[in-house]
């Protein structure tokens, strides 16, 4: 990584609740001069974000990047749709699952790799039930009362 560069990661923290996330892969995105520079900001947000298939090429819908500060009268539409790049054979394969079998590509981040490129983790998912979302919340706050009982056993006491 070259000196300077911090890394950048945009998360998609609603991903994990609302679905079951199956099968991770990695994609470029094509973004144009400004939409870059506001990524690397870190002014991007993926919370209602998803992605289809249009003509058998992927886009993703919905994933909003803030105009940058100091773009001109060329700077990009925050919410336009941006075009996902994988090979053929990945997007032939997806495109069958998501018409098939009821799963839906849902993007959990993005982030800036080593050669200063943006790229976009995509998840095959499925969406949860209302109590598979109360599960998880219940799962969340019992290991938050174990962290905080066994944090507390340790420390000082007054």
């Amino acid at each position: 990584m070259k000196a300077g560069r911090e890394n950048i990661v945009i998360r998609n923290k609603k991903a994990t609740f609302d679905y079951e996330l199956e099968e991770k892969l990695i994609a470029g995105i094509v973004l144009t001069g400004t939409e870059i520079k506001s990524i690397r900001a870190g002014k991007a947000a993926l919370t209602d974000s998803y992605c289809h298939f249009v003509d058998g090429e992927l886009y993703i819908k919905g994933m909003h990047i803030a105009e940058y500060d100091y773009g001109n009268i060329r700077n990009h539409d925050p919410l336009r749709e941006r075009k996902l790049l994988l090979t053929k054979r990945e997007l032939r394969r997806l495109e069958k699952k998501v018409r098939e079998a009821g799963y839906t590509l849902i993007v959990t981040k993005i982030f800036i790799n080593e050669r200063g490129l943006a790229k976009a983790e995509l998840a095959l998912a499925k969406g949860k039930k209302m109590y598979d979302k109360r599960e998880s919340i219940k799962r969340k706050d019992a290991a938050r009362e174990m962290e905080r009982a066994l944090k507390g056993r340790g420390g000082k006491s007054y």
